[in-house]
């Protein structure tokens, strides 16, 4: 589930392709697959297919696909049967998925909602102890 991954071939249509200096608002809808390159702010993205954020892309919205495979960095909602965290990728905010991979090198600071898991789950006691513990300034002295 941690190993190393990389982005898969597109062997499926692209619809969209947003290249590295455009950038784009609004909403995105496809039946296919979509690149994007550059800056994408507002609005959402929503195909059938697979959504790719390469590692120069920044992207401030919601995506809801297949597949998210993400390199650069996204700030929102993902909703997607899988998602591809890889190595230097950032994600900001909520994702709900089957199936969530991350690379080393990637970085998730939000919600994860994996489909099927019902227990709400919460750190222990002695775990959320612990991390107030790490959290503190080490001592001087």
């Amino acid at each position: 589930m941690f190993r190393k991954r990389r982005v898969r071939r597109l062997e499926e249509h692209l619809d969209a392709i947003l290249g590295p200096t455009a950038s784009f608002s609004g909403h995105l809808e496809c039946d296919g697959s979509v690149r994007l390159e550059g800056l994408y702010r507002g609005g959402s993205i929503t195909t059938l297919g697979h959504v790719i954020v390469t590692p120069t892309a920044r992207v401030i919205a919601d995506i809801q696909a297949d597949t998210v495979s993400v390199a650069g960095a996204v700030e929102g909602t993902i909703r997607a049967h899988r998602v591809e965290l890889l190595d230097g990728g950032r994600i900001w905010g909520e994702v709900h998925v089957d199936l969530f991979l991350l690379d080393d090198g990637g970085h998730f600071d939000g919600r994860l909602f994996i489909r099927g898991i019902e227990q709400d789950v919460r750190p222990s006691e002695e775990a959320a102890a612990l991390g107030k513990e790490a959290a503190q300034p080490p001592e001087e002295g």
